[in-house]
């Protein structure tokens, strides 16, 4: 008999409407991702028993762990369809939407608020009203390296999905931007708004209301130093409080 690989997808029409699940059968190949899988299910939309549906729809565009945009539960699992292998997968391979963000539907959901917290800690090196300025500060290597390590980012949401803190009733803004917020307080021409950072994660929702759970480590894809980047804007905003505090 010929392999087949089993699908299971939790599928939801409109934001406002009820999941239900469908499951696929699509032969198997060797070296899939779960990405390719679902490209094959849309080849010809039909469940396991033959019903005619529709494409399951998904977000995704590198397909090279680089986007962030296919991130989605997997077994259960928060991770990238794209380097989910399905010969290291537990069949029937059940995918769900990522559950921390509203679903827009099926397993595409809508990242806003992640990007707003982004928007919140100036996660940019400030350059508008400029031009012409010629080579910018350099920095030394060791302090390149580690920056680059976080610079590593790309926005997934995988932390925020493991994160005890982010739920309906925390405004927790999440371990990506805050390692943002210490990316850029590295940089020469970032630390121009150092300050701004600092004050936006000790404010609601900031720093304060992690729980060091340290899931976001282990769920990150990218392996980025999560829990090193949220101890330090502990200590900087430590300092900031207390330089504050005396007014200096």
């Amino acid at each position: 008999m010929a392999r087949t690989i089993h699908l299971k997808v939790r599928r939801q029409d409109t934001p406002a409407s009820s999941p239900y699940w469908e499951s696929y059968e699509i032969p198997y190949r060797p070296r899939e991702n779960v990405v390719s899988v679902l490209m094959e299910v849309a080849k010809d939309p039909k469940t396991r028993d033959g019903k005619r549906t529709s494409p399951v729809v998904y977000d995704r565009a590198c397909l090279e762990e680089v986007c962030g945009s296919c991130a989605m539960r997997i077994n259960g699992v928060a991770r990238m369809a794209c380097t989910a292998l399905v010969d290291a997968l537990d069949q029937p391979i059940e995918l769900e939407p990522l559950a921390k963000f509203p679903v827009v539907r099926d397993l595409s959901v809508d990242r806003r608020s992640m990007f707003e917290a982004l928007k919140r800690v100036k996660a940019w090196v400030p350059i508008d009203g400029t031009h012409d300025l010629g080579p910018g500060p350099r920095m030394a290597e060791t302090e390149r390296a580690r920056a680059y390590e976080l610079s590593k980012c790309i926005s997934c949401g995988n932390c925020l999905e493991v994160c005890p803190q982010v739920n309906d009733r925390s405004s927790f803004i999440g371990a990506a931007a805050v390692s943002q917020a210490a990316l850029f307080n590295r940089h020469p021409t970032g630390r121009m708004l150092a300050a701004d950072r600092l004050d936006a994660l000790m404010d609601d929702g900031g720093i304060d209301d992690c729980g060091n759970a340290q899931n976001c480590v282990r769920a990150c894809p990218k392996s980025i130093p999560l829990t090193t980047s949220i101890a330090e804007m502990f200590r900087a905003t430590t300092v900031r409080g207390i330089a504050k505090l005396f007014g200096s």
